[in-house]
């Protein structure tokens, strides 16, 4: 697959969902603020997914101390860490004309994603202050491992706890959507999953290449530095 088409396909799709999210039933309690959620969910969803895949990354690197696996778990959290943000910011326009409030920390999910999303920030945070690239991997593949515990605690924060949130809409009892709605759902999380491919890729490439560049950064930053020439005093 040449490198232009992934993002390609993400566009094609990102359009489609655009346009089953607007040709999709308004709700019958929502109305059309219900239309948040072909956003609001991939979102979501494609955050959890890319801590999933920041978490397996940090697994391999220690297994195998290979730098690739590093670069795709700061790759990764730095766009889950995108997706969070978003479904942060869709998450309040949509509560506040259905519950009357942008936000409510005793909501149980509403919580937990943004500590889910300070502790990402703190990981990203870690990486930039931790110069040696062997200590940057090892220290941002333990925080990877722990950080990914938040990710089904979130999940199954509106089960466990009594919140603000409405329940799951895929239960085991089936899916409690209109079969338009779930269409146009379904699609936009796959045209959010290629969008997630298609940024993880490029910048899992840009990582390669900002590591290839650091040696000489830092040999052009020592250059500059030149030891004091002590003259001879008459």
């Amino acid at each position: 697959m040449k490198r232009a088409a992934l993002p390609a396909l993400a566009g094609a799709g990102l359009v489609t969902g655009l346009f089953l999210a607007i040709s999709a039933p308004p709700d019958a309690i929502q109305g059309e603020f219900v239309r948040i959620l072909y956003v609001h969910v991939p979102s979501a969803w494609l955050a959890f997914m890319a801590f999933g895949v920041t978490a397996l990354g940090s697994i391999m690197w220690l297994i195998r101390k290979d730098e690739r696996w590093d670069r795709l778990a700061a790759s990764s959290a730095e766009i889950g860490v995108l997706f969070t943000a978003l479904a942060l910011l869709t998450g309040m326009i949509w509560g506040r004309p259905v519950w009357g409030t942008y936000w409510d920390w005793l909501d149980a999910r509403m919580s937990s994603t943004a500590l889910m999303f300070f502790v990402y920030l703190g990981y990203l945070a870690l990486r930039r202050a931790t110069p040696d690239p062997l200590q940057r991997a090892r220290r941002s593949a333990i925080l990877g491992v722990i950080a990914v515990i938040q990710v089904p605690l979130v999940y199954f924060s509106v089960s466990i706890w009594r919140t603000l949130h409405q329940g799951m809409t895929v239960t085991s009892d089936g899916i409690n959507m209109d079969g338009e709605m779930v269409r146009a759902l379904l699609v936009n999380l796959g045209a959010f999953t290629l969008l997630y491919l298609a940024l993880l890729l490029e910048r899992v490439r840009l990582a390669k290449l900002e590591a290839l560049a650091e040696p000489i950064t830092e040999a052009i930053a020592g250059e500059a530095i030149s030891e004091p020439k002590l003259g001879s005093h008459t």
